[in-house]
């Protein structure tokens, strides 16, 4: 079988995972997996959250791509599982591998954004009050919630730094959780801007860099740590430039 077409396949299969928010380590354990499953022995994959590497055998040619932009679609994670696990059953083949993986990877199973505005928004208003907020606290922090993830999601289109869509985000957050606490909507200062924060927080990101640092994978791990603290620093920043001015 073509050693090439089975990298690509592991590649593929790799590249789809890391991007949808995947730990390394399981990335890694696919790839092994598919690789084997097709035949090939002593295979080496390397994943860190920017970048794959794949040999085949220790001396053979070394594969690597690059991960730009990474999200968070468990869908799509799922998707790779069932062909990963088809793949080691036996019952498809390299051809129809690559052909279900070039299908997950230009599919797209995201809720449109005004759905997922509208989600952050609930989420914003429930958190509040799971938080220790009274009712009156839910629609000011469910405004604030909804308006700050819609502001997160269009400066992320026009900035390549996440951070500082993050910032700006939470900084709209605290100037309307501030705007409604002083014209008599809501109770809780504190409770809404928690609540409202609470769809901007890293926390897929925060758990996966505990996981892979249980596994082992220590690169991973710290980096995906360090990236979930500057995102928590971002949003604590954009709300604290509000009461401090």
């Amino acid at each position: 079988m073509d050693r090439v077409v089975i990298a690509k396949v592991c590649m593929l299969a790799g590249k789809i995972m890391l991007e949808s928010g995947a730990e390394t380590y399981r990335v890694e354990d696919t790839m092994s997996r598919i690789a084997s499953a097709y035949g090939l022995e002593n295979v080496q994959s390397y994943a860190t959250p920017t970048g794959i590497n794949f040999s085949a055998d220790f001396a053979d040619v070394t594969n690597f791509i690059r991960i730009s932009n990474r999200s968070t679609d468990l869908h799509k994670i799922a998707e790779v599982n069932s062909i990963s696990r088809n793949i080691a059953a036996g019952s498809v083949t390299i051809n129809e591998a690559l052909e279900s993986l070039n299908n997950v990877n230009e599919a797209s199973y995201a809720f449109p954004y005004w759905i997922q505005i509208v989600a952050a928004a609930f989420v914003s208003g429930s958190f509040a009050i799971m938080f220790g907020g009274v009712w009156p606290d839910f629609i000011p922090s469910f405004i604030a919630g909804g308006v700050g993830y819609a502001v997160m999601v269009w400066f992320k289109r026009l900035v390549e730094t996440g951070f500082v869509a993050d910032f700006i985000a939470s900084f709209v957050i605290g100037i309307f959780a501030m705007l409604f606490i002083a014209n008599g909507l809501g109770v809780n200062l504190d409770r809404v801007i928690v609540g409202a924060v609470m769809p901007l927080v890293p926390g897929l990101l925060i758990t996966n860099a505990v996981r892979d640092l249980v596994a082992g994978h220590l690169v991973a791990g710290l980096s995906k740590g360090v990236e979930a603290m500057l995102t928590a620093f971002a949003i604590g920043a954009g709300v604290a430039v509000v009461f401090a001015f």
